[in-house]
């Protein structure tokens, strides 16, 4: 047993934070009190988890106590009960959504906990459309080094992130999907907290991540649920048995909220696709839905939408719910929806149009595009071992593609575009990366930090693995009346 004030890995939640039952106050405590309980290893209750979380919103809780309480939390842990508590609180500081009686069945959604490159959500949602679902996606903004669902399409002048709920619904009627924001009446609390995670150094604490993106979800009335894990060296939880902790707590938190959660495992060591910035990403993810760009990519769309299909009851198994999803990307339904989803959401129609039906080389032409390239060549012979997606992202970071402080403008055409793929045979010379940049040209020190992302072998060709690892399940629903296991 640990002794008092023991401190925990950063990020434990099972057990962690706490020091014995809570201790009920006959008045609610003050927020300098809920830190310093949970600072030093104090169990909170579901009362001072709802009282801090009414502080965030109402404005008495100051920015430092915010930040305090992150940390706090991000270093003592919270436990399975406090993490649903938070869960709860958070989602219960809006609106919730209501949709039409015939919509149950329909309603789904994604999300990722955020990595390189991972422009999936931008496919998906129009994809899961095409196939005759609801998708009420509620997403973020970009957190430390990963890039924000929101940003990307914001990217795209005239996008409109901020929808009412009765926005929403007019959404969900005409197209079948739409991508909006946390708003003062969805989700304010979490909005807040997502903010300050991103300048606070608490962005991979395990129950704040879990809080942060079920909270967004259980206002949506959903049937179903896919939460894409990230685990390798640019996720927010490197180790896949950190993430695997993340994905069985999302499950476990989901079933208490009576979300249908499922939880796919996939690595980022190497961004995903072959580009990384906002519009870059918003063009790949048109290629997606034209039916061709990279294999990794439709690989994560395909099985991701056929997982949700399955559990929503709208395929009879995975494999199945994949080859529909498939499907759609392929005769080119999914990126109709995309179009019109864009035209909803305040984009021009002749630009949503000519994004959608035209060439790649005409799309790059519509969106910002940056000011220079500078192309990096491979410095020795060899195969493609692996590019680190973490230096990377860190090095476009720098040149305007993240933030430093919460609501800090971005630069959407900063990004970087993979000239090579993993597994592919290089000659010493070859181009192996094209940086698009607002900026001077590259410093000697960003130049080394993306000369060592590419790691080479001597080894002969191969093909690369896809990403995905594993998918934990939910647990069996259970019938009207039969006793739990």
């Amino acid at each position: 047993m640990e002794a008092p004030g023991t401190p925990r890995p950063p990020g434990l939640l099972a057990g962690g934070g706490s020091q014995g039952p809570a201790n009920p106050a006959p008045e609610p405590k003050q927020v300098p009190e809920l830190i310093r309980l949970k600072r030093d290893g104090s169990r909170l209750s579901e009362a001072d988890i709802r009282g801090f979380v009414r502080a965030v919103v109402d404005g008495s809780a100051q920015a430092v106590q915010i930040g305090a309480m992150l940390m706090a939390i991000r270093l003592r842990g919270m436990d399975l009960e406090e993490t649903t508590a938070l869960t709860r609180a958070l989602a219960e500081s809006g609106q919730r959504l209501e949709w039409p009686e015939a919509w149950q069945g329909q309603l789904v959604d994604k999300h990722s906990t955020g990595g390189v490159g991972d422009k999936v959500s931008l496919v998906l949602a129009p994809a899961l459309a095409a196939c005759g679902c609801k998708v009420p996606m509620i997403s973020g903004r970009g957190l430390g080094h990963t890039g924000g669902t929101l940003d990307k399409l914001e990217s795209i002048p005239g996008f409109t992130v901020i929808q009412s709920p009765e926005q929403m619904q007019e959404l969900l009627e005409q197209v079948g999907c739409c991508i909006v924001s946390q708003s003062e009446k969805l989700v304010p609390a979490d909005g807040i907290l997502y903010a300050a995670r991103d300048v606070t150094a608490t962005v991979d604490s395990l129950p704040l991540v879990t809080a942060s993106i079920l909270s967004k979800k259980a206002v949506e009335g959903l049937m179903a649920l896919v939460v894409d894990v990230k685990f390798g060296g640019a996720a927010i939880f490197p180790s896949e048995v950190q993430a695997r902790e993340l994905a069985k707590t999302l499950v476990e938190v989901g079933a208490g909220l009576g979300l249908r959660v499922a939880a796919a495992l996939t690595s980022m060591d190497t961004p995903l696709g072959r580009s990384v910035g906002h519009t870059l990403e918003v063009e790949e993810a048109l290629l997606c839905m034209d039916g061709a760009g990279p294999p990794d990519l439709r690989d994560l769309v395909t099985r991701l939408g056929g997982a949700l299909l399955w559990l929503s009851g709208r395929a009879q198994s995975q494999e199945e719910g994949a080859a529909r999803v498939a499907a759609v990307l392929d005769d080119g339904s999914a990126r109709d929806r995309f179009q019109r989803m864009l035209a909803a959401q305040g984009v021009d129609e002749d630009l949503a149009r000519g994004l959608c039906s035209g060439t790649p080389a005409r799309r790059r032409k519509l969106l910002p595009r940056a000011r220079e390239q500078e192309e990096l060549r491979a410095a020795a012979d060899g195969t493609v071992e692996l590019i680190r997606a973490l230096p990377l992202a860190l090095v476009l970071h720098e040149l305007g593609a993240g933030r430093s402080r919460a609501g800090e403008p971005l630069r959407p055409a900063v990004g970087a575009e993979l000239l090579v793929g993993v597994g592919q045979r290089l000659r010493r010379g070859t181009p192996w990366l094209r940086v698009h940049r607002d900026g001077p040209a590259l410093s000697d020190g960003q130049r080394r930090a993306l000369q060592g992302a590419l790691v080479l072998s001597g080894r002969a060709p191969f093909a690369a693995p896809s990403p995905f690892a594993e998918l934990v399940l939910p647990p069996p629903a259970r019938a009207p009346g039969e006793p739990q296991q």
